[in-house]
């Protein structure tokens, strides 16, 4: 169980009051979750961050292969996972793509939009069901605390333009957010432009009958993609749409529907589309009922159905659909601060007679008032992609026999509180998959063909020691060390099973000073099994006092050459400097 504190200051002095809710049935405080999680604050702190991919990087157990700045057809991989078996959601909501897990990260609302990000880690398919194997990272959103208009803009080097605004405020029982976001590139090299637009809408309402929460959101990502799948100087344009509806009904039960579509128009050669050009949409509808019962003291159960189903209509995919169904059921017994334990189970339909059956035990026990025991054994599973099954290219084949992915995860930790200024924690864990679905050739010469691959282990251990210096500045220190069983792979190479770091660390230091500046710095070291060890030095520092802030962010400060995709090189210093205009009701 991690806690990364960056900017939440108080929280350090009430780390109970930290309230989780992703992978837990009922929102829990912090300190009392069996699982392995970390909270990662944003509101209030999007002048030193621009993207979620700036956030996520701050744990180390999450590695963010990005193949531009400011999350540009970013993958994510949770504790050596692949990019396609991490589960992204918006308010517990799937937003993971049909298409490819490439797209995963295709998050519609901008980051003023955003309270926190909860990264579970290990298995979540329990909860989730399919794609959460590595882990899930929950995007949350939260009703506006004031009546604010807010107007940012940003200017830096390699032709960045940054644009943001949000307008908030609450009108009687009603709350209301409305937010945008444009960024824009000419690119560090040729044919690595990029432009982001970004509108959201969220919407909060009590009523008699419970709290009701309303998202619209859309996105347009256009950009460069020289290198991104070949030796190629390519283009794509993604586009997401996304409603979600989540309304409780009284206090035991809610309900939530999602719809979400994607665009994806790719080019192969950027300057002749008539060479190879794909156009592919997708669509997903979701639906789930979940309520909770007081089955005695300490002692509740939870229980719920969910419904899923998945369409694409492509020039190159084809045109397919298919639905899902499960249900779970979970017992929870919990004596605050003394022990509790967690016994849960899913089964999943997929597809006519296929099903997959994931439990879930989870416990912990406080060996004293400031160290904490706890483990958990999970399984999980994936469907693959319609492009795993069905994609042609000049270097890549689908295949579609390829079997659904399964893992079992076992992990145990301690977390340890001694004081309110400090915290640590320590987790060993590992996962045995099974059909793991990767791209494969027996030489340089051959195409990539989707395979399964009878068997993969990976074993590691996280952990992680949080000091707060004062009231107004905090240290943290993080590291993931990670391995992977390599006998499992026949003579040849994959695309993507053994791009993970083995090494991975962060040092950040954050100060809200008296005299209104907030000054951040982190420091990433990540040692990759295929290319090496570099690390990136990153400053920011903003003022705060007043209605006019002005920020400059600093990344990549020793000018560090380095690639978090594979051939797909990663710019070097930046320097982006702002102003932020806040006008608030008083």
């Amino acid at each position: 169980m991690h806690l990364e504190i960056l900017l939440l200051l108080p929280l350090l002095f009430r780390p109970h009051e930290t309230i989780v809710v992703t992978g837990t049935y009922e929102p829990l405080s912090l300190d009392e979750i069996d699982r392995a999680v970390t909270v990662l604050p944003v509101r209030d702190q999007t002048q030193v961050f621009n993207s979620l991919a700036d956030v996520l990087r701050q744990d180390p157990s999450i590695d963010v292969e990005a193949r531009a700045p400011d999350g540009v057809q970013s993958d994510l991989s949770i504790r050596g996972s692949s990019y396609a078996q991490t589960l992204v959601l918006l308010n517990g909501m799937r937003l993971n793509d049909a298409q490819s897990g490439h797209h995963n990260m295709d998050i519609p609302v901008p980051l003023d939009a955003v309270t926190r990000v909860e990264v579970l880690e290990g298995s979540g398919s329990t909860m989730y069901g399919s794609d959460a194997v590595g882990g899930a990272i929950n995007v949350i959103t939260q009703p506006p605390e004031t009546t604010e208009l807010m107007l940012r803009t940003a200017v830096g080097n390699f032709g960045i333009n940054e644009q943001q605004g949000s307008l908030s405020g609450a009108l009687g029982s009603v709350t209301e957010q409305v937010s945008f976001s444009r960024d824009f590139s000419t690119g560090f090299i040729p044919d690595r432009d990029y432009r982001d637009l970004q509108l959201a809408s969220t919407t909060h309402f009590a009523s008699a009958w419970g709290s009701t929460d309303l998202t619209l959101a859309y996105m347009d990502h256009p950009f460069g993609a020289d290198q991104f799948y070949g030796d190629y100087p390519s283009w794509e344009d993604t586009k997401t749409w996304f409603l979600g509806v989540q309304q409780a009904i009284g206090k035991k039960t809610t309900a939530s529907f999602a719809y979400r579509r994607h665009s994806d128009l790719f080019v192969l050669i950027r300057d002749d589309p008539s060479v190879y050009t794909n156009h592919h949409h997708d669509e997903s509808y979701q639906a789930d009922l979940r309520r909770n019962e007081d089955l005695a003291t300490n002692i509740e159960l939870h229980y719920g159905v969910e419904a899923l189903h998945e369409s694409i209509v492509s020039n190159n995919l084809g045109d397919h659909s298919r639905s899902r169904a499960a249900a779970y059921a979970a017992l929870d017994f919990r004596a605050l601060r003394r022990f509790s334990l967690s016994i849960a189970a899913r089964e999943e339909a997929y597809r006519v007679f296929s099903a997959e059956f994931c439990p879930t035990i989870a416990g912990g026990y406080w060996l004293s008032p400031h160290l904490k025991l706890r483990a958990s054994v999970s399984r999980a599973f994936r469907v693959p992609s319609y492009t795993e099954l069905y994609y042609e290219d000049p270097a890549n084949i689908g295949n579609p026999n390829l079997r659904p992915e399964r893992a079992w995860n076992y992990e145990a930790g301690l977390d340890w509180n001694p004081t309110s200024r400090w915290h640590g924690d320590l987790t060993v864990f590992e996962r045995r998959e099974r059909d793991d679905i990767d791209y494969y050739r027996p030489s340089p010469n051959d195409l990539w063909q989707a395979v399964n691959i009878d068997a993969l282990n990976f074993t590691g251990v996280s952990t992680g020691l949080r000091f707060a210096l004062s009231r107004s500045q905090t240290l943290d220190f993080r590291y993931s060390w990670l391995q992977g069983n390599e006998n499992a792979i026949p003579i040849g190479e994959t695309k993507y099973t053994f791009y993970y770091p083995v090494d991975s660390g962060v040092v950040a230091w954050q100060a809200n000073l008296r005299s209104h500046f907030m000054l951040r710095t982190h420091l990433g070291v990540l040692d990759r099994r295929a290319e090496g060890a570099y690390a990136l030095v990153d400053f920011d520092a903003a003022y705060t006092r007043g209605s006019v802030h002005p920020f400059l962010r600093l990344s990549n400060l020793a000018n560090m050459s380095y690639e978090e995709v594979q051939g797909i090189v990663m710019p070097g210093r930046s320097i982006i400097g702002g102003l932020e205009l806040v006008l608030r009701k008083k």
